[in-house]
């Protein structure tokens, strides 16, 4: 269940309030009920390629298929030195079932690197993993850590406007839609129209 198409920015300029915030705690995991969000590991590779060939998947994403075990094995290497909350980056974080710790999708965040208070969010389900909740889960995990644990103001969201499923993902965890850009995106050879979702520290339910 893909939601965005991403611009990987690797600007590592880092300011101010920005900077504690990569300096501080090393980032470990998030844990649900039912899921795991953590750094990859060597043995996810055969999944994450797996799933990001499938072209349902990555029809409204930036990569073409099929995703190339060399380049995703060079990008899952250089997440493993950089820390969630680092200006101007994408971070992945693997989502993998609590029970067994297999991957079956990951999800992303962007913190800006002019303002490190705002920040982006996407995620990919494999197709299998899909329809059962794990998504939602995942994003309301992902956003709490952004919002409360990270003391973010903002976290934003752009998705495709033909891709309901991940629109609706955004909705039911609490993202308000804010915007309909028409024919905003050139992507795969035509041009495409882009929903905006975003939340606010303050909107975030207390004791989530």
């Amino acid at each position: 269940m893909p939601v965005e198409r991403r611009s990987i920015t690797p600007s590592r300029c880092v300011h101010g309030a920005g900077w504690q915030m990569m300096a501080d705690a090393a980032f470990t995991t998030l844990s649900t009920e039912r899921l795991v969000l953590r750094r990859f590991l060597p043995e996810d590779l055969d999944a994450f390629v797996a799933y990001r060939s499938d072209p349902k998947i990555a029809r409204y994403q930036n990569w073409e298929v099929p995703y190339r075990p060399s380049p995703a094995r060079q990008f899952l290497q250089e997440l493993r030195a950089t820390h969630p909350d680092t200006p101007g980056e994408w971070f992945q974080f693997a989502v993998a079932l609590r029970a067994t710790d297999r991957l079956i999708g990951d999800c992303a965040a962007h913190v800006r690197a002019d303002d490190p208070r705002q920040a982006e969010v996407g995620f990919t389900l494999a197709p299998e993993h899909q329809g059962q909740g794990h998504a939602t889960e995942a994003v309301r995990r992902l956003l709490h850590y952004l919002l409360v644990e990270r003391g973010k103001h903002r976290v934003s969201a752009t998705c495709d406007d033909r891709n309901t499923r991940s629109a609706a993902v955004l909705e039911r965890v609490g993202m308000r839609r804010e915007g309909h850009l028409l024919e905003s995106t050139w992507s795969k050879g035509e041009w495409t129209s882009d929903l905006l979702y975003a939340v606010l520290r303050r909107e975030w339910p207390a004791g989530w």
